[in-house]
């Protein structure tokens, strides 16, 4: 027979081995990276004044399952300065159980100007979006490292370089990230822009690869378009997040200018990025909301392939 403490000893072993299985399927269950939804995604929508941009957070759960948001600060200007308005964005988030993931920011000025007062402007004007991203527990604020482009690719990489380490300097005191997006430009180069990330060598300075930004446009010795698989694997290691741009989709579920399946094996395999992964739909043969499920769709998809 057993004495009282062996038979606990035995006892608590067994429970271990017990537990052990549903230990691992919890591990396993995790999924390899999460999915936001960019508010870009319904821009005709908020900008036609169908949908509320307080209610983002809310119509991302309840209309699309989706738990992570990414904000558009042009559908805020005019409540920029509002702590009130503030207040009960958060407040829509935090009632719905939707994690604020970034705060996209446009049409603050340039932060590669030419103008170092300009440049320095623009850092300031970034400042209050700083503010918004903090009270609502986002991680970053995505800006643009634009300048003008005749001034080289060299001397355009120094003047992004000065204007983002300064901001960076700023999301710095807050905890925050300044991560850049390739749109337009040679930001659209990643060459350019993994060089510019180099140069700041700052641990809150990143990048926000988009899988469609990498058309350049017109621009002196530089190709009209760059490769988007060599571009984002030019931007992956300074990622603090993911821009998963969808336009059209084939009849099976698949995008037909990028390879989804090819790409995602890129971030997540070769850049080991488990974080969120923002849809932006921005095609236009079919609806905003279709075009968010399709997306939706292909990255559950192409996440259940990655799993193994």
């Amino acid at each position: 027979m057993l004495s009282r403490r062996s038979f606990l000893q035995v006892a608590g072993a067994s429970a271990v081995v017990a537990a052990a299985p549903r230990l691992v399927v919890a591990q396993t269950t995790t999924p390899v990276f999460k999915i936001s939804l960019a508010q870009w995604s319904l821009n005709r929508a908020f900008f036609g004044k169908k949908l509320e941009a307080l209610k983002f957070a809310e119509i991302a759960k309840k209309e699309y399952g989706i738990e992570g948001v990414e904000y558009v600060n042009q559908f805020y200007k005019d409540k920029k300065k509002d702590d009130a308005f503030l207040k009960d964005l958060k407040k829509v988030a935090d009632d719905n159980g939707v994690t604020s993931v970034l705060i996209m920011c446009d049409g603050e000025g340039n932060l590669g100007d030419p103008d170092e007062k300009k440049r320095t402007q623009a850092v300031d004007n970034h400042k209050r979006w700083l503010e918004w991203a903090k009270f609502l527990g986002c991680h970053s604020i995505r800006v643009n490292a634009a300048s003008d482009w005749k001034k080289g690719f060299a001397e355009t990489q120094k003047l992004a370089a000065d204007g983002l380490t300064k901001l960076s300097t700023v999301g710095e005191t807050f905890g925050l990230n300044v991560i850049v997006e390739n749109h337009g430009g040679l930001s659209s180069n990643g060459e350019w822009l993994s060089g510019v990330m180099k140069l700041v060598n700052r641990p809150n300075c990143g990048t926000l690869p988009d899988f469609g930004n990498f058309n350049i446009g017109k621009i002196e010795g530089q190709p009209a378009s760059y490769d988007r698989y060599k571009g984002v694997d030019e931007l992956m290691p300074f990622a603090k997040g993911v821009s998963a741009k969808t336009h059209d989709f084939d009849a099976k579920g698949e995008e037909t200018h990028t390879d989804y399946h090819k790409m995602m094996e890129l971030v997540v395999k070769k850049h080991k990025y488990h974080g969120f992964v923002g849809i932006e739909y921005e095609g236009g043969k079919i609806g905003e909301p279709e075009g968010i499920k399709a997306t939706k769709a292909l990255l559950e998809k192409v996440r259940e392939e990655l799993k193994g």
